[in-house]
């Protein structure tokens, strides 16, 4: 009589679940690789790189920043969940597990800091903002960040357009010899659709004239008030797609974290 061995096997991870972890994290490795490429790449353009101490020259917000942060951060954290996952590296895969839960902790602290300090943000907001118009001209990815922001959100200035007095270039002093005196960027123009080229010009001149006739040409809201009332209308959305983005790479961390329990043993694990 033959006699029938049986053999306890463990639940095993689902390998569509595996490698839709690596596919999804190889696509973020690159992306952050990408990103801090461009960050390198400006810098190299601006002369930072071979001077590291005109870093702090600028008096504004210089915008690579963002690339060189966010890139390095997403080549790193893809980076250990991209290998973590598909060598089943139990340190990096802790690594990657650990590293998202600290950024999901840090978002949510500062959703929570937002909205029971909300007037000292709205100052802080106000502060960059006016720093970041004094220093228009001094760096040209800045004077694009602003000008995209007027453009996006219809603003101009922080509060309006008279904050663009900050500006030495468009301060409405008699001594200011700049042909932009008493004037405002062309992102602050109300957009005619019939012109397909844009006109660098229409804001010289502007705030010589009256508030009525400056609302036919300029956006007079200011970007503060403005960013506000889009946070609102899109408070939900927004957060909704970080929270869903955050729990469901956890999600996966949770199910792809394993550990053998010895070399010959197929049954494995979660470690978390």
């Amino acid at each position: 009589m033959s006699r029938k061995h049986h053999h306890f096997k463990g639940a095993e991870v689902s390998c569509c679940v595996k490698y839709f972890l690596f596919g999804f994290n190889i696509i973020f490795w690159l992306l952050g690789a990408a990103f801090l490429g461009i960050g390198l790449w400006a810098w190299a353009e601006k002369g930072v790189l071979s001077n590291i101490s005109s870093i702090t020259d600028l008096g504004g917000f210089d915008p690579v920043w963002l690339f060189i942060v966010v890139g390095g951060v997403m080549f790193i954290l893809g980076f250990a969940g991209c290998i973590g996952a598909l060598r089943e590296n139990t340190l990096l895969l802790k690594f990657f597990s650990v590293f998202l839960g600290l950024i999901f902790f840090l978002e949510l602290t500062a959703g929570i800091l937002a909205f029971v300090f909300k007037d000292w943000i709205k100052d802080q907001l106000n502060f960059f903002i006016n720093n970041n118009v004094k220093a228009y001209r001094d760096d040209i990815d800045l004077q694009n960040l602003i000008d995209f922001a007027q453009e996006y959100w219809s603003c101009c200035g922080a509060h309006g357009p008279n904050d663009w007095n900050l500006n030495m270039y468009f301060n409405c002093t008699e001594l200011n010899p700049s042909r932009e005196r008493c004037g405002v960027p062309f992102s602050c123009c109300v957009k005619d659709p019939a012109e397909d080229v844009i006109n660098t010009q229409c804001g010289y001149d502007v705030r010589l004239q009256v508030e009525m006739e400056q609302q036919r040409s300029i956006y007079t809201k200011g970007c503060v008030g403005q960013f506000e009332k889009w946070l609102q209308d899109n408070l939900i959305v927004v957060a909704g797609i970080f929270v869903g983005i955050a729990l469901l790479q956890v999600k996966s961390v949770r199910h792809l974290s394993i550990c053998h329990r010895n070399r010959n043993d197929l049954t494995v694990c979660l470690i978390l």
